[in-house]
Formats: structure tokens, sequence, C-alpha cells
């Protein structure tokens, strides 16, 4: 029986081709299969890193954000058709979202359902440390960022929250899921 994985992109730019290249990796595995749910802002993002033709490679479907419940994907999700929720990378907005129990777009509906039927739920939040990052534009050129306190607070209080997994890399995902199947 496959390992029904729901692919959550948010707005994120940063660590999102990583983040494709594992999941590239899990979809070469034929007990594996993945479906894309993308936010309005990630499927800009996704458009402006050139990414949209590599996503149909990758995933067995593609939901694309209209509203919080359309297209119909959080009953499925919550119901045990997908095995786990992946939220990779996530944005400093869906995170504060999260945290603080607001559930209005589509990606925030699926974490909040997921987490009240007992889902496994996996995040890795942009604004992860204190501190300066370097990440990469679309064209390739790198780009510094600084966290704000209040968006690393926030990724602090997602990793106490019951039924989510907050990670640190897309690496990570690969160990999440072969330590769940």
């Amino acid at each position: 029986m496959p390992v029904n994985i729901a692919w959550g992109i948010t707005g994120a730019g940063d660590k999102l081709n990583q983040t494709f290249d594992v999941m590239d990796g899990l979809s070469r595995n034929k007990e594996i299969q993945i479906t894309a749910v993308i936010s309005k802002a990630g499927k800009e993002v996704l458009r402006r890193y050139k990414l949209t033709e590599r996503l149909t490679s990758i995933t067995e479907k593609i939901f694309i954000e209209k509203d919080a419940n359309t297209p119909f994907i959080v009953g499925p999700i919550q119901s045990g058709k997908y095995d786990y929720l992946i939220i990779a990378p996530a944005t400093a907005n869906t995170v504060a979202k999260l945290v603080h129990g607001i559930a209005d777009t589509l990606l925030t509906n699926c974490v909040s359902m997921a987490a009240k039927a007992g889902r496994e739920v996996c995040i890795l939040p942009v604004d992860r440390k204190r501190g300066t990052i370097t990440t990469t534009l679309p064209d390739g050129s790198p780009f510094q960022l600084t966290m704000r306190d209040i968006d690393v607070n926030n990724t602090e209080r997602l990793r106490s929250m019951f039924g989510i997994t907050v990670i640190d890399s897309p690496e990570e995902i690969r160990e999440f899921i072969s330590g769940q199947i």
C-alpha cells in the first residue's frame, strides 16, 4: 500500500530548491505518492523560481488554493487518505497563523484539521534562528535576510504545538518519512 503525502507549498523561496530536490527523490520511490497543495502565494513563487513544470514530474496531483476550503483537500487529509502533511518551506505568515489558531487559508486549514484528527504534520519554517541568513533569489543570486524576533519566537511556539513536527532542513523531510514508514 503506497504512502500518501500531501505537500503544502507556501510563498516561501528560502530552501525551496532544496525541498524540491528532496521531494523529487522521495517521488522516485514507487511506494510514495505525493500530492501538491499550493497556496495562492506559492503559485506565484513557483512561477518566479521556474519550478511549476518540475512540480508536475514530482507529484501525482496538484491542488491550487482558491479559498480556505477549495479545492476540497482538507477532508481527505483529515480522514486519513493522506498519511502525512508536509508544509515545506513555510512562510513566517503561515507559521504565525498556525500558532495563533488562524485557519483562514487552505494550508493553515489543512494543518489545523490534520492535527485535530491526529495526522502526522511536518513543517519546515523559513524563520528558524535569530540572525542573518543568505538565501537565493529566483535568478540564483544570493540575498541576505535578517530574521525578526517575532518570527523566530513563532517558530519556537510551533515546535511545542501538539501534532506538529518542526524540522530545520529539507533533508529532515526524508528522515521524517523514513522514520514513519
